[in-house]
């Protein structure tokens, strides 16, 4: 039942600037308001976002919710805010629900009404559709049932208008009207049977168009030339204008790309690299130290218009000599998959010194927003003193599932990436603009704690790359998870 399946799009795949992880997590602060926001973008666009809001404190009245572009026409029409529902468990827990109806980048404008006066958050939401599910058998047995009861009635109706309305009551029809009303019903039929396929056939050809536009998750081509590593992102493509790879690209944390190199299969060595552009869509990287082997790529975006994107592609690589890693590029190394321990907590570091998970024993389950707190302690065992800022934050995190069908580079913020958070702050004028918002840079002194906020997407076995720098020197924390 394609005929009505457009309506009825539902379902859920990779995305974005994440690979397989669509759901968007955010910690800020709207005015004196810390909240904590969960946006599951609709698959299917026009869809229906649903969004979830923790508030710290208990003193906020009411919470409205407004959806916008994140940059053109779009983002100066505001539609009429909804207003979020309380739950009745936890009234520090809102819900919401917003349709985006267009693909690309959108903003979730969060209003804010309580005891301290108001305040004002914008998280950003990439949204595009991606996958059609068949319609339900139920209600595709309706719709058959209904369909075949209309066809029925419109043919009996011409007939008894043929048959019987030109005589008087009680007359009987004659044979020979009796004859023409069959073959007007025939014909009738023909007709009504014949607008159905034309129907189907023109709502197929829509549906088909809408399939083949399907956001595929962009490839990347990459070649090893002298030890340096090209990277040529695939030619712009247009479906309903959304620009799938569009230049110019703008920088996020400072580069235009961020490249993440994993060894296969055993996921073991793990690279953070810093491509430079050398042409219009072509990159160049020249590889540290890296010893043969197959490689995953993963490849972070943003574009101007701040939809971001990763791009994906594999490479077998020999062993290349290298040169030293400088600058924001950084290296880590752990236990392969086969030798992975799902319950560790610690990873060492080559200087003696180590970073501790500090979980809490609950099972980790799905699509549920959970702080992943990390402990950096000095070779003495006390809690490190003397941790910097990374590339602005106090750390990275690429969490990939072990097929890597799940890929997401997180901050201690959360999921959007800073170039995108900067446009939707941007949106809401000088009054609330803080450039350095989600940074670190003007702080000297850093907790020895970094934290991350995610929620895995779906359930399996998980490696985590933890990243901190220390004393000039960018440190890798390896860890390996199971989710329910």
């Amino acid at each position: 039942m394609r005929f009505f399946a457009l309506f009825f799009l539902l379902c859920s795949a990779p995305l974005l600037a994440h690979v397989g992880s669509p759901d968007v997590y955010y910690e800020a602060a709207a005015g004196p308001y810390g909240l904590v926001v969960t946006i599951r973008p609709p698959a299917a666009i026009p869809g229906v976002a649903d969004i979830e809001i923790l508030s710290r404190s208990t003193d906020v009245h009411q919470i409205r919710l407004t959806p916008l572009r994140l940059s053109g026409p779009g983002a100066q029409f505001a539609p009429t805010p909804d207003v979020a529902r309380r739950s009745k468990d936890s009234p520090q827990f809102f819900t919401g629900s917003l349709w985006l109806m267009e693909q690309g980048g959108w903003q979730v404008r969060i209003q804010v009404d309580g005891d301290q006066g108001k305040g004002e958050l914008a998280v950003p939401v990439p949204a595009v559709a991606q996958q059609t599910l068949p319609m339900q058998k139920r209600l595709s047995a309706i719709l058959l049932g209904l369909t075949l009861l209309l066809t029925l009635g419109a043919v009996s109706i011409v007939g008894a208008s043929v048959r019987e309305a030109q005589l008087e009551p009680g007359v009987a029809a004659t044979p020979a009207q009796l004859r023409r009303a069959r073959r007007v019903m025939g014909i009738c039929a023909i007709l009504v049977l014949g607008a159905l396929l034309l129907g189907k056939t023109w709502w197929d050809s829509i549906a088909s168009r809408y399939e083949q536009g399907l956001y595929k998750l962009p490839q990347l081509s990459a070649l090893l030339e002298h030890d340096a590593l090209i990277l040529r992102l695939p030619e712009p493509g247009l479906w309903r204008g959304l620009r799938l790879v569009e230049n110019p690209l703008i920088p996020d944390h400072n580069h235009l790309i961020h490249l993440f190199l994993i060894r296969l299969p055993g996921m073991e060595r793990f690279w953070h690299l810093h491509p430079t552009q050398t042409e219009s869509g072509v990159f160049s990287q020249q590889l540290p130290m890296v010893p043969a082997g197959h490689y995953q790529i993963f490849a972070d975006v943003v574009h101007k218009s701040g939809f971001p994107e990763t791009l994906v592609a594999e490479i077998q690589l020999p062993d290349v000599s290298g040169r030293p890693l400088c600058c924001d590029d950084s290296a880590g190394s752990g236990p392969s998959l086969s030798q992975a321990n799902q319950s560790g907590s610690v990873s060492l570091f080559s200087d003696g010194s180590r970073m501790i998970w500090e979980r809490d024993g609950a099972p980790l389950r799905i699509r549920r927003p959970t702080w992943f707190r990390f402990r950096v302690e000095d070779q003495e065992g006390s809690p490190a003193q003397d941790l910097e800022p990374y590339m602005g934050m106090a750390g990275h995190a690429a969490i990939v599932r072990n097929d890597r069908t799940v890929f997401a580079h997180v901050h201690p913020s959360g999921t959007p990436p800073m170039a995108m958070l900067a446009l939707a702050r941007a949106s809401l004028g000088p009054s609330t603009l803080d450039p350095h918002a989600g940074h670190v840079m003007n702080q000297t002194a850093l907790p020895s704690t970094v934290s991350f906020l995610y929620g895995f997407p779906q359930p399996g076995e998980y490696r985590i790359f933890v990243q901190i720098k220390r004393s000039r020197q960018v440190l890798t924390g390896v860890f390996d998870a199971q989710v329910d």
